[in-house]
């Protein structure tokens, strides 16, 4: 498939782009030269558009089939410069920072026969009240950014953007809706968060 100027595989077990990337993409805060890591990469589209505003990126997912065929992305569009590594949030980052984190979280409220028994679940799977993954990436994203570093992050209104809101500024963050969409069940936004 064709999205923008990049050609995109997709496959069964890797979350197929949709509204909540392009929000993302279409709205990254980078700036030429910043160190930039994009959690839970899929596809590899997110990071494919950062691609274009700086050369240093690193992507992770827990989904190994989703490494896989972002690297395939990458090659298949003649993209270099973008660092994989497999493993579940920071894990695998032990002591590294960087200017600008992306995450298009897991939000979804899921509840116990709403889980897929395959890597594609760990695209979606908020647990019961959509902030399983979110609380921890929350607690711990500070300790991966530079001063004056910089989250985006996408969210559901089913999953309490107040609560998220709230919690950066306790971490020290300036936060805010940069944008939204909204659905006929939930509205989409991306929080933009600055370390002060």
């Amino acid at each position: 498939m064709k999205i923008g100027e990049f050609e995109l595989e997709t496959e069964d077990l890797v979350y197929i782009p949709s509204d909540d990337t392009f929000l993302l993409a279409e709205n990254l805060d980078i700036n030429y030269g910043d160190t930039v890591l994009e959690i839970g990469t899929g596809t590899g589209l997110v990071a494919m558009y950062a691609s274009q505003l700086t050369n240093k990126i690193t992507v992770t997912d827990i989904n190994f089939n989703a490494l896989q065929l972002a690297e395939k992305n990458f090659k298949k569009n003649n993209i270099d410069n973008i660092e994989i590594i497999f493993g579940n949030l920071f894990e695998p980052l032990k002591n590294r920072k960087f200017d600008v984190i992306l995450f298009n979280t897991p939000y979804l409220p899921t509840s116990n026969d709403e889980i897929l028994d395959n890597d594609l679940n760990y695209a979606f799977d908020g647990g019961p009240d959509g902030r399983k993954v979110i609380d921890i990436f929350l607690n711990q994203v500070k300790n991966y950014l530079n001063e004056n570093g910089k989250l985006q992050m996408i969210q559901s209104s089913l999953s309490d953007i107040d609560k998220t809101l709230q919690k950066l500024d306790h971490q020290g963050f300036i936060s805010e809706v940069g944008a939204s969409e909204k659905f006929f069940f939930e509205e989409i936004v991306l929080i933009n968060g600055y370390l002060i």
